[in-house]
């Protein structure tokens, strides 16, 4: 399994940095993409990162998860790029799984990407998202090949159903004991 992780300057950094570290720990290939020319990516909270590669040099076609963080302002910039918009268009077309957490939601809303899907996001996305999909709240919420969440603090949430969806339950479950998170 390969996971694309896109990220714009100003990503949330528990948003990106958790579903990376529980589908790693899962055996998922994650890869970092910069939506930028350069490598260098600045978290919402000036923490520096270093992508895998950039947009520009990156095949998608053998990726089975795109996956975007939150953050402000990363899912404007997330939001405002064509070619992530080219991207997530493809990946939720040809059932891919699509993950979006916190404000990122509203990615999809800018590129009519699932309207109609049930979802979930942070409180400030919700009135963009009420008006094309189908707003349940909720911590994390599963569509079809769509995975919402509502922000960091369910980040690691997110990543294990992320991680359920890639793998299987043994995993999730072999992860969670390493990380000593209560099973069940």
């Amino acid at each position: 399994m390969k996971a694309f992780v896109l990220l714009a300057n100003g990503f949330e950094d528990i948003e990106a940095v958790a579903p990376i570290d529980i589908l790693r720990r899962g055996g998922v290939d994650v890869k970092t993409v910069s939506i930028t020319e350069s490598t260098d990516v600045e978290s919402s909270h000036g923490i520096p990162m270093k992508a895998d590669t950039t947009i520009g040099k990156t095949d998608f076609e053998n990726g089975d998860a795109l996956i975007l963080p939150g953050g402000y302002p990363g899912y404007k910039n997330l939001g405002e790029s064509a070619a992530v918009g080219k991207v997530l268009k493809d990946f939720y077309s040809k059932g891919k799984l699509v993950g979006a957490i916190c404000a990122a939601p509203t990615v999809l809303a800018a590129n009519g990407v699932a309207e109609g899907a049930t979802v979930t996001c942070h409180s400030c996305a919700v009135e963009t998202m009420e008006a094309r999909y189908n707003y349940v709240g909720g911590d994390v919420v599963s569509d079809r090949n769509l995975i919402t969440a509502v922000g960091a603090g369910l980040s690691i949430d997110f990543g294990l159903e992320l991680l359920a969806a890639l793998t299987n339950e043994a995993t999730v479950e072999k992860v969670k004991k390493g990380m000593e998170l209560t099973i069940g």
